[in-house]
């Protein structure tokens, strides 16, 4: 095993294309997610032990979400364990190229925590709500009708973006990845798992967090619209 530092030059050129990929992911994310998997790397943990301790801090958080009453301070906890499980969810797949044992069982895993993730952590928001809605202002039940349109939109917009990406030609050995857009990355900003997780710390805030956790379910709703559009007409052009 090498060192760190050694490990942290090498990733810096195994890094996978930015296109399509918000300013967060290509700016925080992802450069933590190289350190950590340098970390992981000089420690002798592999790709799927990394995967597991994202689903740690992850799962970690939703308990807490669902368990807690809503505060300042659980929101703060929420928002730390999510952040670092989505930064070990970066370092796996960085882990596994730097090590050159990506697998298909690596990637299954990676995504079923990711789905399962998606899944429960808007669980635990109805649950929530439906536990403390004076808390959050709710006036009526059918505000509790918000988390599963969330859930809904993110686990379709989750599986047809994986779907897509396997159905899609690869593109020929040896081709120039396509620039990443500046504009892109910034109008990706409100469907990135990472800019959703700042949305816990107003956890004590009551209304302001159910108000701007609607908004950005609104937004993952639109995002999945123009999403679908996207993906049909660029597979309606591929041979089968």
């Amino acid at each position: 095993m090498g060192t760190v530092g050694t490990a942290l030059l090498e990733l810096r050129t195994a890094q996978k294309s930015a296109k399509g990929v918000s300013l967060y992911s290509r700016f925080v994310n992802r450069p933590v997610g190289r350190y950590l998997a340098a970390g992981s790397h000089g420690i002798g943990l592999t790709p799927n032990q990394v995967t597991l301790v994202s689903a740690v801090f992850s799962f970690a958080a939703v308990t807490a979400l669902a368990v807690g009453r809503p505060s300042w301070d659980l929101g703060i906890a929420v928002w730390a364990a999510l952040a670092v499980g989505f930064a070990f969810d970066s370092a796996d797949g960085q882990l596994a190229r730097l090590r050159g044992s990506g697998s298909a069982a690596g990637e299954w895993l990676d995504h079923v925590v990711d789905c399962a993730k998606i899944t429960a952590l808007h669980t635990a928001v109805l649950i929530s709500f439906f536990r403390y809605p004076e808390h959050y202002g709710i006036p009526e039940e059918a505000w509790l009708l918000v988390p599963l349109g969330f859930q809904f939109s993110a686990v379709v917009t989750f599986f047809g973006g994986l779907l897509t990406e396997k159905l899609k030609p690869r593109p020929a050995p040896g081709s120039a990845a396509p620039a990443p857009s500046t504009l892109r990355a910034v109008a990706l900003l409100p469907v990135d798992h990472g800019m959703f997780c700042l949305v816990f710390l107003l956890l004590g805030g009551g209304s302001w967090f159910r108000w701007a956790y609607t908004a950005l379910g609104v937004a993952s709703v639109l995002f999945l619209l123009a999403f679908l559009t996207k993906w049909f007409r660029e597979l309606t052009a591929v041979p089968r």
